[in-house]
């Protein structure tokens, strides 16, 4: 995809146009109805819609094109999009590892790319284990965990943005696990005390501020046996120091012995840095 969009790319826009245009766009979407999301610097402003209908030009499943006005910002992690080319309806039902997501990109936060990461995670999720996802979007890790374990004990999601909090609950009544995830909305904050000493696995995809929450987490986790959890940051490529020294921080203000278990990149964030998790046990 990354090559096709280049080589199209070359016929329409000159030599140094072309050192600005872009190398790859995200999908997200399935069964005919795509979104291609893609991030267009503002030397090629005046070429935004040539790019888009060549993007769609590179996939006939391809019914709209973002291209990435502003950073994710605000309590909802969410960015302002441009439509550049297609259908200005961008709800879509993405499909990933045998399960269904119905997603908006221009009102909830949510990543094609992390697919295998959520498998990653959902694969070492165990028979009765009682599971809490901060910062749970549109309910993607949870819906992940319950299809790969259907004898998970429960899931528990907290999320802040009311249209992704619906979204989840669309999602886990499209895939028929409504039963065993409890969907909350709210801040995580204020909301995790409620089920602190109840959990034996944490996951924490909000990488720019999940070290803010690294203790709510260590105390969801059960008092006497402990437990794991997967911690997301950000950090310069190949700097896991930084985000273990956070992690083993925690451990040590809350008197807890810490286990490093696995630490690797996920995706590249912005040049030279990247998502990285840091998986480890409590106890």
């Amino acid at each position: 995809m990354k090559q096709n969009l280049r080589a199209l790319l070359a016929k329409i826009l000159t030599d140094e146009e072309m050192q600005f245009a872009p190398n790859s766009f995200e999908l997200v979407g399935s069964d005919g109805k795509v979104v291609a999301i893609v991030e267009i610097p503002e030397e090629l402003d005046d070429r935004k819609a040539i790019i888009g209908k060549t993007i769609m030009h590179t996939n006939k499943s391809v019914k709209s094109v973002l291209n990435k006005a502003t950073a994710r910002k605000g309590e909802f992690r969410t960015r302002e999009y441009e439509l550049i080319a297609g259908n200005p309806e961008t709800e879509v039902l993405h499909k990933e590892h045998g399960y269904l997501l119905k997603v908006n990109p221009q009102k909830t936060y949510f990543s094609a790319r992390e697919g295998t990461e959520r498998q990653r995670i959902a694969q070492q999720v165990e028979r009765g284990e009682v599971v809490m996802v901060f910062f749970a979007g549109v309910g993607a890790y949870a819906i992940a965990i319950a299809s790969e374990q259907p004898d998970v004990g429960k899931i528990i999601t907290i999320e802040i943005n009311p249209d992704a909090v619906e979204y989840a609950k669309q999602n886990t009544r499209i895939n028929r696990i409504a039963d065993k995830v409890k969907i909350i909305h709210g801040d995580v904050r204020k909301e995790a005390v409620h089920f602190y000493g109840e959990c034996d696995r944490v996951v924490m995809p909000l990488p720019l501020f999940a070290a803010n929450y690294l203790e709510d987490a260590i105390r969801c986790l059960r008092e006497k046996t402990g437990g794991v959890v997967h911690f997301y940051a950000v950090v310069e490529e190949g700097d896991f120091p930084t985000a273990r020294n956070l992690v083993e921080e925690a451990c040590v203000k809350m008197k807890k012995k810490c286990k490093i278990l696995n630490e690797h990149k996920i995706t590249e964030y912005s040049p030279r840095k990247w998502k990285v998790c840091i998986d480890f046990q409590v106890s």
